[in-house]
């Protein structure tokens, strides 16, 4: 049977495509990212940042939402981060192969499909309900936590099982032991991968309002304790939008919302490229 096509020109119009494929999807990316900004920009302002949403949010600024979102955030990044590498440790570098490690990737896949809208009805029966921690930062925050979670472990795992092998021999061959291998060695090589999964967890977690609308509760008020109802910027921008207060508001919580996120990418990402560079000597 006759080649209709070489193998040379099969590989160039693949090429072709995959290439197509890719700027298809940042052209998409920046439409909807243009079109946010765009309409959002003329709302922002140093009154809209810093001052207290009057009417519902109908009028005044999102001050309150900002400071609620970092409170969130953080909670399920001091939460997330450490269970999440210190599982990844555990399943590359000392659990082998078995039933329990099954179980574990198994739960963490599961648990990265699961949408948003089951982990905030999780979040409302146990932490707020059974816990009685009440609508509260604390209990938005380890919902959010439990949401990054599985990103986090999932990079983390592969990160470090990319780590080359002669490190961790020629640590071992030094004198070292298996724990100081790790996190001397192998941890510190694995971070830029790590560095990435965190920003994706926590990229998912901070942009979901769904997790966090049985969570949180509504309160307009800055938070003060952790056991403090709030009311992120996510959450914000749905009732903005849902409930029609403000939808000029709306836009412009959106484009802080997509903004802030850049930012952290961006600036964790030139962070991650510069320690990278100083492990390679550069």
């Amino acid at each position: 049977m006759y080649r209709i096509l070489s193998p040379k020109i099969s590989q160039k119009i693949m090429k072709s495509i995959f290439w197509i494929s890719g700027l298809i999807t940042i052209f998409i990316l920046l439409i909807i990212i243009g079109y946010i900004i765009l309409k959002g920009l003329p709302v922002i302002n140093l009154e809209f940042l810093f001052s207290d949403p009057i009417d519902s949010g109908k009028a005044g600024g999102i001050f309150p939402m900002i400071i609620s979102t970092a409170y969130v955030t953080l909670i399920a990044l001091l939460v997330a981060t450490p269970l999440g590498v210190g599982a990844a440790v555990y399943l590359a570098e000392y659990a082998g192969e078995g039933r329990l490690v099954a179980a574990i990737r198994f739960g963490a896949e599961t648990l990265s499909s699961i949408p948003s809208i089951i982990f905030g009805l999780f979040g409302l029966a146990f932490f707020v309900i059974y816990l009685d921690m009440g609508w509260s930062v604390l209990s938005g925050g380890l919902t959010l936590a439990l949401m990054a979670l599985p990103t986090i472990l999932a990079a983390s795992e592969v990160s470090v099982e990319s780590v080359n092998k002669s490190y961790s021999e020629g640590s071992l061959a030094l004198g070292a032991t298996k724990w100081q291998t790790v996190y001397q060695v192998i941890v510190p090589a694995a971070m830029p991968g790590i560095t990435t999964g965190i920003i994706l967890g926590m990229g998912r977690a901070i942009a979901e309002a769904a997790a966090i609308l049985y969570t949180v509760g509504a309160a307009l008020a800055i938070p003060i304790s952790l056991m403090d109802p709030a009311r992120p910027l996510p959450l914000h921008l749905y009732i903005l939008a849902t409930e029609g207060i403000s939808l000029d508001n709306a836009y412009g919580t959106a484009a802080v919302l997509v903004i802030i996120i850049l930012i952290i990418t961006v600036v964790t990402n030139t962070l991650v490229d510069r320690y990278t560079k100083k492990m390679m000597g550069r």
